[in-house]
C-alpha cells in the first residue's frame, strides 16, 4: 500500500482542513495516509493518523527564542531528529510539505534527512515565508528583497514576530542552502500569482504546479433557512449586509476599511466581520456585528449565506479561500486587484477594485445593493456554479493524488 505523509503547523483551520482533506482523498485513492503536526495542536477526528511533532514546552520556547533572536525554523532539533524517526519507521512513498513555520520544526536538519532519504517531496506553498529572510507576506511593504538575498527587514516585527535582532539576511542564506540540491522535490503554490512570484525565488529552480484550493462545496452551499435564522438574531432583515471574514483582523485584511466603510453607509446597510478577538468586538461602531473566530465550517456556511455581499478587504493574498467559500455558498464578492484575490472573482462573480481604494469599494457596494432580486439571483446561481467548476475539492486535491503518481512513475 502506497503511503503518504503530510506535514502542516495545524490540522484544523483553513491549512489544516486542506491537509486533512488532502489525506481524505489519498485514502479513497488507496493509500495510508499520516499527518504530522505540532504537539500543541488540538486533537481532532481524523481518516489520517495523526503524528505530533515535540512538545509544547519545546515549541514555546522556540516561539520565545525567536521573538527574541529571529529564528523561526531553526530550533527544535530533538523534535526534528525524533519526527525523522518516525518517517523512516512509517517509509512513506511521498512527503507532502505544507506550512513548515510555528516554532516546531529545523528547516535544516529536515531538509538534510529528506535529500539523503530520496523520498519524493512535495511542498505545498499558502504563503512566502519558505522563501523569505522572515515575513510570510511582503507585499504590503513592497518588498522584493528576498528576489536577491534578505537584510534589514522591513517586517521583523510581523509574525514570526522578533523584537530584537534581525536575521533575515542569515535566515535567507541557510533556507537557500537547506533547499539546494534535493533530488526529487515539486512546489505546488497554491494560485498563479504565488506560482509567478515562486519562480522568481530560491525555489525556482525546482519544477513549479499550481494547483489552486479547494473547498467541499456541499457544506459551503446556499443555506436559505439558516440565513433567515441568523437575520432574524441580529435584526437585518431589511438590511444589506456586508460580510468580512478573517483569521485574524488587522490592517493587513482590512479592519480600518470596515470602519469607514461603515462611516459613510446610512443605516440600511449592516456589517458582519467574523473573526474578531474580545478586544476587537469592544471597538465595533454600531452598524457593525463581530463574531468571533470559528472553525465550525457550518457556523462559517450559515453566515456566508447570510450576506448579501462579501468584501475581502486583504491585499496580500495568496489564494482567498473565504472568497472562494463565499462563492460557493451563492454570494457575490469584492477584492482588491492585488496578489491572487483577483484570480478567484470574475464580472459574474463579483467586482474586483484597485488595491487599497475605499472609494471604488463604496461604489461597488452601492451598485449591488440596486440590483433587482431577478438580478440577484441569477448572480447567486453564477458564483455556486462558478466555484463548483473551479474549487471543488473533490477536483482539486484529486490532482494532488495524480501529481504524486506522476511522481513516483518518473522517479
Amino acid at each position: 500500500m502506497l503511503k503518504l505523509l503530510q506535514i502542516n503547523t495545524c490540522i484544523t483551520q483553513s491549512t489544516g482542513r486542506i491537509a486533512q482533506q488532502i489525506g481524505e482523498k489519498a485514502i479513497d485513492e488507496g493509500w495510508e495516509s499520516y499527518i504530522a503536526c505540532p504537539a500543541r495542536a488540538p486533537i481532532v477526528a481524523s481518516k489520517s493518523k495523526l503524528i505530533k511533532i515535540g512538545s509544547k514546552a519545546d515549541q514555546y520556547f522556540h516561539a520565545l527564542m525567536t521573538r527574541v533572536f529571529d529564528c523561526c525554523g531553526f530550533l527544535s532539533k530533538y523534535a526534528t531528529r525524533q519526527l525523522i524517526k518516525k518517517i523512516d519507521n512509517i517509509k512513506p512513498n511521498v512527503v507532502q510539505l505544507h506550512n513548515l513555520h510555528g516554532y516546531y520544526l529545523n528547516i535544516p536538519i529536515l531538509f538534510d534527512y529528506l535529500k539523503q532519504s530520496g523520498i519524493p517531496v512535495v511542498w505545498t506553498l499558502h504563503d512566502c515565508w519558505a522563501f523569505t529572510g522572515h515575513c510570510v507576506h511582503y507585499t504590503c511593504v513592497e518588498c522584493n528583497k528576498w528576489k536577491t538575498g534578505c537584510y534589514a527587514c522591513p517586517r521583523k516585527r510581523s509574525y514570526p514576530n522578533s523584537f530584537v535582532f534581525d536575521r533575515s539576511r542569515q535566515n535567507y542564506a541557510m533556507k537557500k542552502k537547506a533547499y539546494s540540491n534535493m533530488p526529487n522535490m515539486t512546489i505546488v503554490p497554491v494560485s498563479f500569482w504565488l506560482g509567478d512570484v515562486t519562480q522568481q525565488s530560491i525555489l525556482g529552480t525546482y519544477p513549479i504546479h499550481v494547483i489552486q484550493n479547494g473547498i467541499d462545496v456541499n457544506i459551503f452551499r446556499p443555506r436559505i433557512e439558516s440565513a433567515y435564522r441568523i437575520r432574524t438574531k441580529y435584526g437585518l432583515e431589511n438590511k444589506y449586509v456586508i460580510l468580512g471574514v478573517a483569521t485574524g483582523w488587522s490592517e493587513e485584511v482590512g479592519l480600518s476599511t470596515f470602519f469607514r466603510l461603515r462611516n459613510q453607509l446610512s443605516s440600511d446597510f449592516a456589517i458582519i466581520m467574523v473573526g474578531c478577538t474580545s478586544d476587537i468586538i469592544k471597538q465595533l461602531p454600531d452598524g457593525i456585528i463581530g463574531i468571533a473566530r470559528t472553525n465550525n465550517v457550518d457556523e462559517l456556511a450559515d453566515i456566508y449565506s447570510t450576506a448579501d455581499i462579501l468584501f475581502n478587504g486583504s491585499y496580500q493574498e495568496t489564494f482567498g479561500l473565504v472568497t472562494a467559500e463565499a462563492l460557493s455558498c451563492g454570494t457575490p464578492a469584492i477584492v482588491y486587484n492585488a496578489t491572487a484575490c483577483s484570480e478567484i472573482v470574475t464580472e459574474e462573480t463579483g467586482y474586483v477594485a484597485e488595491a487599497k481604494n475605499e472609494i471604488q469599494v463604496l461604489k461597488f457596494i452601492l451598485y449591488d445593493k440596486e440590483l433587482s432580486h431577478e438580478e440577484r439571483k441569477k448572480r447567486s446561481k453564477l458564483c455556486r456554479e462558478y466555484a463548483i467548476e473551479h474549487f471543488d475539492k473533490e477536483k482539486k486535491y484529486n490532482e494532488y493524488v495524480d501529481l504524486y503518481k506522476q511522481i513516483l512513475k518518473t522517479s
